[in-house]
C-alpha cells in the first residue's frame, strides 16, 4: 500500500474558497482586492492557497508566490517580493522587462536581474520611490490580466516587507490585482509586531481577513479517508485522530503517518515528539541532513546544503530523496533549493540539537558561504551569513557580518534590518578582541550633519576607527526612520554617557540635538535645554555642520512655540554658517526657517521672496525632503495669511511631486492635511471629504494624525453632522501630544463651534479659558480671530440662559485684551477685527445693522466665504428687528447664496429659519414651496409645545418641566422628543440655543 500523509482530498474550506474566487472577480473587474489568511500552524492556509491558485491560473490570471523567510529575529528584507519577481521573471521574461522600464535602478534592490542599483542617497526617500515603482510595475502587469500575488509566512516577516505589502494595498487602486498574505496567528504574541500591523490593514474597506478554523470531527474523517484510501478508517481510528490533533489538518496528516508506518498510537503529549517521529524514523544519514537543513534557514540552495553536508553528489541526492518521499521536506522552486514541508518540524529537529552541534552546523555554513558567496543570491547573502556566524558564536567573526548586513540593510532602504543587525553588533561588542575592533572601519553615516571622525592627536585610536558611540549613532538614526522612536532615544541617551563632551564636543553636542528632535516628536516637549547645551559645547568653536544645524533647530523651535525676534538673528546666522561649511541642505534649511519667521514677525514681502526662491534652489539639490518641507511651509503660509487659493495649489504641487517620488509615505500626511485644509476654506468640501477619507501611510502618519481627525471635524460641522463632529474632535485630542498653538488652537476653535451648535455655552466658555490661559502667540491670527469671535458668539447665544450673565462681563473683557494683543498688521487682521467687534457687541445686545452691515464689506475680499455669509446673516436678523423687510430679505438671500457655496450647511439652517420666521420673501425663496408663517408656527409647535420649549430653555428637566405644567414626567419626555424632532436638533442645549437665538420664546 502506498503511504501518503497529505490528503488528495481538499476538506472544510469551501467557503473561504468561494470568498477568494470572489474576490478574483472582482478584481477582474478592476477593483483591487487584499486577503489577509490567518491560522494556526498546520491549519491549512498554504494547501488553501494551492487550491485557490490553481482556480486562478485556469481562469487566466498571472499567479506569483513568494514567502517569508525565517533568518534571526524578523527575516529578510524583501525577500518574498524578490521571490514574487524572480517567478515573474522567469514567467514573463522580456514583457517584465518592457513593465519594468524606467524602473530598473530601483527595482533591482528587490531584484539584480533588473541591473545593478545605481549609487545614490540611500534615505528613507529612496525607499519610499522603491514602493512606488514597484505599486506601478505590478499595475503595468494588470493592464490585461488579473494579477494575483501572494505573500506566506507573514508572521516571519521584516518591517520592510510589510511596509511595503501595506503600500501596495493602499495605492494600487484600479488596478486588475488580488494580493494575498497568509500568517500563523500562533505565533502572533502580545508583542509581535505583526498583530497591530494587521489590525491597523483590516481597517482598510479593500481588505478582507479570516481565520481558518480547526477541522470538524467530520471534516477530519473525511480527511483521514483521503490519506488512507483506499482504506477505510474506523470509527475509533477517526475519534482517535481528532482527539489528538484537535482537527488541525496537519496533525492529521501527521498522526495518520505515524499510523500507517506502524508507529501505531503510542505517542507522547509533546508537540516536538509527535513533530520528530517521522525524523526519527529515517535513517541516520537522512537526520544528519535534516538537521544540517534545519540550521541553514527557512530555505537551503542545493548547492550550499551539499557543500556543508560534504557528502558525494549521487548520495546526498538519495538521501533527500528519502526525506522529500516522506514528505518531511520538499524542494523549494524559488531558491533552487529544499525546505521542510512545514516549519514546526524545521524547528523541532533545531531545537532538538545539542548546543555544540548547533554552533558547528552554522560554523560549517559560515565557512562555506564565506569562501563560496555565489551559493546564495546576492540580496540574502550578508544578512545570511552574519546570521550563521552570530548562532556559530563566534563574535570576532560575526560583529563584521552583522555591521556588513546592517550597512547592505541600509543600502536597500531596510532601516528596520539595519537596526536589528546594528543592537547585534552592540550586542557583541564586548565579546570581540581588541586587535579585531582596531580594524573595523566607521559606518556610513544617515545623517549628513553627524560629525566625522574627531580624534584627538597623539589619541590612543587612529582616524576613521569605529567606536561605540558611532554604532549608536547609527541605529539612533536606523530606529528614527524604521518608527522606533522611544528605541532611538535610549540608544541617544546611552551615547551620552559614553561621549566625552569634553574630547569630543562635535559628537557630544550632536547626540543632544537628536535627543532634543526625539523628545519633541514623541511627546511634543521643548527641546530647548538640549540644544542650548549643545551650543555651549560648539558655539564659540569653529563653524560646523553640527553648529549650522543647532542654530537652524533652536530657530525652528521659535515657528512651533513662541517665536521671538532673536529667533531671526539665530535663524540668519544658521545659513551663515552652513554656506562656510559646504552645508548645502542645512543651509537651505535654514533659509526656509528664516522666511516662515518673517512671516510670523509681519515681515510679509521678506517671506514672500525667501519662500520663492527656496523653491527652485530646493529642488536644485534634489533633496526631496527639503522640496517637501518647502511645499508644506509654502502652503501653510499661505493658508495663515487668508490666501486659500495660493495653499492649495501650493500643497497640491507639493503632493503630486511627493508622490511622484514616492515619498507619499512620509510627508504625505501633513502635506495632504494642508490640501484639505486650504480646500475647506474655499467651500470645496467633496474634494476634501475625499482627500481625508484617504489612509495615510507610514512614518509621518501618527505623527499627524491628529491633524487630519481635526479636519474630518471641521468637515463634519460644515455639513451639518455635528454628533460625528464631536467624535472627530475627540480622536483628534486623544492623538494630539503637545501644546503648539498650531495644534490646539484649531482644535480649540473646532471645540468652542461644536460646543456653540450643541448649546453647551459653559463649555464654549471653558474651551477659551483654557487657551487664553496659556496665551496667543504671533503667527496665528488665522484661528485666533475666529476663536475669539465664535468665543463672543457663544456669550451671545447664551445671554437669556439661567446663570449666563455670571462671568460673561469677564469673558467678555478677556476676548478684547486678548484681540488687542494680535498682530495688527496680518491681513486678517482688519477684516476679522471688524467682524469681533459686532459680536461683542451682539453679546452685550448693542449690536446694529449698521455695525454688521460693515463687517460684511470688510471681509469681502476674504477667499473664504463664511465670514461674509455670516455677517450678513446677523445683519438680516437686525435689519428685520428694525422693520427693515427689504434690505433684510436682501442680505438673507445673499447669507444663503454664500453659505450653499461655502458648504456651511449649519448657515444655511439658520438664515432659511430666519426667512420663515420672519416671514421674508426673496427672489431665492420664491422658487422654494411656500414658506410658513413667522413665529413659532413656522416650526408647528403647539402651544403646549411652546411652553415645554420656553422651560427647557430655562434648563428645566423633565421632571421640574411636568410639576411645573402639572403634567406627567412621561408626557413632559413626550413633549421634549417632539420639540427636538420639529426643530431638527439633537438634543436640549442645541433646541435651546436656537429657541434663544431665534427669539422663539422670551423672557416670562
Amino acid at each position: 500500500m502506498e503511504r501518503i500523509s497529505v490528503s488528495p482530498r481538499f476538506v472544510g474550506r469551501s467557503s473561504e474558497l468561494a470568498a477568494l474566487d470572489d474576490t478574483l472577480r472582482r478584481a477582474g473587474a478592476g477593483l483591487p482586492q487584499a486577503v489577509l489568511i490567518g491560522g494556526e500552524a498546520g491549519v491549512g492556509k498554504t494547501r488553501l492557497l494551492e487550491e485557490f491558485q490553481r482556480a486562478a491560473l485556469s481562469g487566466g490570471a498571472l499567479v506569483s508566490v513568494g514567502g517569508c523567510l525565517e533568518v534571526g529575529a524578523e527575516g529578510l528584507p524583501y525577500a518574498p517580493f524578490a521571490s514574487i519577481l524572480r517567478r515573474l521573471h522567469r514567467e514573463l521574461g522580456v514583457e517584465l522587462d518592457r513593465a519594468a522600464e524606467g524602473y530598473e535602478s530601483s527595482l533591482a534592490r528587490l531584484l539584480p536581474d533588473f541591473g545593478e542599483a545605481p549609487p545614490e542617497a540611500h534615505d528613507a526617500f529612496a525607499r519610499a520611490r522603491l514602493f512606488e515603482h514597484t505599486a506601478r510595475l505590478f499595475e503595468r502587469l494588470t493592464v490585461d490580466r488579473t494579477l494575483v500575488l501572494a505573500v506566506e509566512d507573514l508572521h516571519w516577516s521584516d518591517r520592510s516587507t510589510r511596509e511595503l505589502l501595506a503600500y501596495l494595498v493602499r495605492t494600487l487602486q484600479g488596478a486588475r490585482v488580488v494580493l494575498l498574505a497568509t500568517y500563523r496567528s500562533d505565533d502572533l504574541h502580545r508583542r509581535h509586531p505583526v498583530r497591530p500591523y494587521l489590525a491597523e490593514l483590516e481597517r482598510l474597506r479593500t481588505v478582507q481577513r479570516f481565520e481558518l478554523p480547526r477541522l470538524g470531527r467530520a471534516e477530519v474523517a473525511r480527511q483521514l479517508a483521503g490519506i488512507l484510501h483506499p482504506r477505510v478508517p474506523g470509527e475509533d481510528l477517526v475519534q482517535w485522530v481528532y482527539d489528538r490533533s484537535e482537527g488541525n489538518p496537519f496533525f492529521v496528516e501527521e498522526l495518520a503517518a505515524s499510523e500507517q508506518q506502524g508507529a501505531g498510537r503510542c505517542l507522547t503529549d509533546s508537540l516536538r515528539d509527535l513533530l520528530l517521529v517521522r525524523v526519527e524514523a529515517m535513517p541516520e544519514e537522512t537526520q544528519g541532513i535534516l538537521r544540517i537543513l534545519a540550521e541553514g534557514g527557512s530555505a537551503v540552495e542545493h548547492r550550499l546544503l551539499a557543500a556543508v553536508a560534504g557528502h558525494p553528489e549521487d548520495e546526498l541526492t538519495e538521501i533527500l530523496r528519502t526525506a522529500v518521499g516522506a514528505n518531511i521536506i520538499q524542494p523549494s522552486a524559488d531558491l533552487d533549493g529544499y525546505c521542510y514541508r512545514h516549519a514546526l518540524v524545521r524547528e523541532a529537529v533545531s531545537d532538538d540539537l545539542m548546543p555544540g552541534e548547533r554552533s558547528r552546523i552554522n560554523r560549517r555554513y559560515a565557512g562555506v558561504l564565506a569562501e563560496r558567496p555565489e551559493l546564495v543570491a546576492a540580496d540574502q547573502r550578508a544578512a545570511r551569513l552574519a546570521d550563521y556566524w552570530y548562532h556559530a558564536r563566534d563574535a570576532a567573526l560575526a560583529l563584521p557580518a552583522a555591521l556588513e548586513a546592517g550597512l547592505h540593510a541600509r543600502r536597500r532602504n531596510a532601516f528596520a534590518e539595519q537596526l536589528r543587525m546594528l543592537v547585534r553588533a552592540l550586542d557583541l561588542w564586548d565579546d570581540v578582541p581588541e586587535q579585531v575592533l582596531a580594524g573595523l572601519t566607521g559606518v556610513e553615516s544617515t545623517d549628513s550633519t553627524y560629525p566625522r571622525c574627531t580624534c584627538p592627536p597623539g589619541g590612543g585610536h587612529s582616524c576613521g576607527r569605529l567606536r561605540t558611540t558611532d554604532l549608536l549613532a547609527q541605529a539612533a538614526v536606523a530606529a528614527m526612520y524604521s518608527g522606533e522612536h522611544d528605541r532611538g532615544l535610549r540608544f541617544i541617551k546611552k551615547a551620552l554617557r559614553i561621549v566625552d563632551e569634553t574630547e569630543d564636543p562635535q559628537r557630544a553636542a550632536w547626540f543632544l540635538m537628536q535627543r532634543g528632535r526625539a523628545v519633541r516628536y514623541r511627546s511634543g516637549g521643548t527641546a530647548r535645554e538640549d540644544i542650548d547645551r549643545a551650543l555651549a559645547l560648539v558655539g564659540e568653536g569653529p563653524p560646523t555642520a553640527v553648529l549650522a544645524d543647532l542654530l537652524n533647530r533652536l530657530a525652528v523651535e521659535g515657528t512651533l512655540d513662541d517665536a521671538r525676534r532673536e529667533d531671526l538673528e539665530t535663524a540668519r546666522r544658521a545659513v551663515e554658517v552652513a554656506r562656510a561649511v559646504g552645508a548645502r541642505t542645512t543651509e537651505l534649511h535654514a533659509r526656509l526657517t528664516l522666511g516662515s519667521l518673517h512671516r510670523i514677525f509681519d515681515d510679509h514681502e521678506q517671506a514672500d521672496a525667501a519662500f520663492a526662491d527656496l523653491i527652485e534652489d530646493a529642488a536644485a539639490t534634489g533633496d526631496m525632503e527639503l522640496q517637501s518641507r518647502v511645499y508644506i511651509n509654502l502652503s501653510h503660509h499661505y493658508e495663515a495669511e487668508g490666501r486659500s487659493a495660493r495653499a492649495a495649489e501650493a500643497a497640491r504641487a507639493g503632493l503630486e511631486l511627493i508622490r511622484l517620488n514616492g515619498m507619499a509615505a512620509y510627508s504625505g500626511t501633513i502635506m495632504l492635511g494642508n490640501l484639505a485644509e486650504a480646500l475647506l476654506s474655499l467651500g470645496r468640501l467633496d474634494e476634501a471629504g475625499r482627500l481625508l477619507a484617504e489612509e495615510p501611510f507610514g512614518s509621518g502618519r501618527e505623527a499627524h494624525r491628529d491633524f487630519l481627525e481635526r479636519l474630518r471635524g471641521d468637515l463634519a460641522l460644515m455639513r451639518g453632522d455635528t454628533a460625528h463632529a464631536a467624535e472627530q474632535l475627540e480622536a483628534a485630542r486623544a492623538l494630539e501630544a503637545d501644546w503648539q498653538p498650531q495644534k490646539y488652537l484649531p482644535t480649540a476653535l473646532l471645540a468652542v463651534r461644536i460646543a456653540c451648535r450643541q448649546g453647551r455655552f459653559g463649555d464654549a466658555r471653558s474651551e477659551l479659558s483654557a487657551v487664553l490661559d496659556k496665551g496667543l502667540d504671533r503667527g496665528y491670527e488665522r484661528h485666533a480671530y475666529p476663536l475669539l469671535f465664535h468665543a463672543a458668539a457663544a456669550e451671545a447665544d447664551g445671554y437669556e440662559l439661567p446663570g449666563s450673565a455670571q462671568g460673561r462681563p469677564e469673558t467678555l473683557q478677556r476676548i478684547r485684551a486678548a484681540a488687542a494683543g494680535l498682530s495688527r498688521q496680518h491681513p486678517l487682521a482688519a477684516p476679522w477685527g471688524s467682524m469681533l467687534a459686532a459680536e461683542l457687541a451682539r453679546a452685550e445686545r448693542s449690536d446694529t445693522a449698521t455695525m454688521w452691515l460693515a463687517a460684511a464689506e470688510a471681509v469681502a475680499g476674504l477667499e473664504s466665504r463664511g465670514a461674509r455669509a455670516m455677517a450678513l446673516y446677523r445683519a438680516a436678523e437686525r435689519l428685520a428687528v428694525e422693520g427693515q423687510r427689504g434690505p433684510a430679505a436682501a442680505a438673507a438671500d445673499e447669507a444663503l447664496e454664500l453659505a450653499e457655496r461655502q458648504g456651511e450647511h449649519g448657515l444655511q439652517q439658520s438664515v432659511r429659519l430666519l426667512l420663515e420666521r420672519a416671514g421674508l420673501r426673496t427672489e431665492r425663496a420664491a422658487a422654494e414651496p411656500e414658506q410658513l408663517e413667522p413665529g413659532p408656527a413656522a416650526f408647528h409647535l403647539t402651544p403646549r409645545e411652546l411652553g415645554v420649549l420656553r422651560l427647557v430653555a430655562l434648563g428645566r428637566s423633565n421632571r421640574q418641566i411636568a410639576e411645573e405644567l402639572y403634567i406627567s414626567p412621561k408626557t413632559a419626555s413626550v413633549h421634549v422628543s417632539n420639540i427636538l424632532a420639529k426643530l431638527e436638533v439633537t438634543g436640549r442645549g442645541e433646541a435651546a440655543a436656537l429657541a434663544h437665538r431665534l427669539r422663539l420664546v422670551g423672557p416670562r
